[in-house]
Formats: structure tokens, sequence, C-alpha cells
């Protein structure tokens, strides 16, 4: 009744973001969305001075999550006190890990300048 050919099939597809979100996936690398949680918990942890304590994170929209690791002790970036950490990164059966690196920026507050793939 509604058949038609191949040639008068039109093919749609879905928008460029949703298709970088599921390569993303696809890939095991975190999203943007992802990376954002894991960025609040990381300034967050650094705000409180733990040393070497983990401290976890999650999306509860993708079900993505892992731990915010400090490393060594703070050291000063011109006018800045700077720390970095790792942060480990699990989605159903993918799992990175991310190296990263905060700054104070003032009162107290922490800002996260760089998140980005553990190369060995």
């Amino acid at each position: 009744m509604f058949d038609k050919s191949e040639a008068e099939v039109e093919h749609t597809g879905s928008t460029p973001a949703a298709n970088r979100s599921a390569a993303a996936a696809d890939s095991g690398a975190p999203s943007e969305t992802d990376l954002a949680y894991a960025r609040a918990v990381a300034a967050d942890a650094l705000a409180r001075g733990g040393k070497d304590n983990s401290v976890p994170w999650e999306n509860p929209h993708t079900g993505a999550g892992g731990n915010i690791t400090p490393l060594a002790a703070s050291r000063r970036d011109g006018s800045f006190v700077c720390r970095e950490f790792l942060a480990s990164y699990v989605r159903g059966p993918s799992q990175a890990w991310l190296q990263g690196e905060a700054c104070r920026i003032g009162q107290g507050r922490w800002e996260v300048k760089s998140l980005k793939p553990l190369r060995s």
C-alpha cells in the first residue's frame, strides 16, 4: 500500500550534536556533559583542600561517573595557585583516565583549566 522504491525514500538523520554525543559514547570518550560534572566535582574537591583523597563524581543523566584524585601539593603559576588531579571515567563498558589542572581564581574558588585524556 505505501511501498516506495529505494529511490523515492527520503533519508533523514539526527542533528550534528546528537551524532557527536552518540559517537563519543560509542568511542568511550567522555561527552562534554560528563566532563562538566567531573570539572565541577574537581573544583569542589580542590576547594576543600584534601590531599590525595578521591572524591566520587557522577552524571545522573548518563550514568557516567568516576573519581577525582588531587595530586601533589599546589604550586604557583604566576599569580595563581594551581594543582593537578586525575579523574577516572566509567560509562557502561567504557573506562578511561583523564588528567587535569585547576587554579584558585579567588576567594577559595577553583577553576579547572584543563581536563584531557591521560597520556601514557
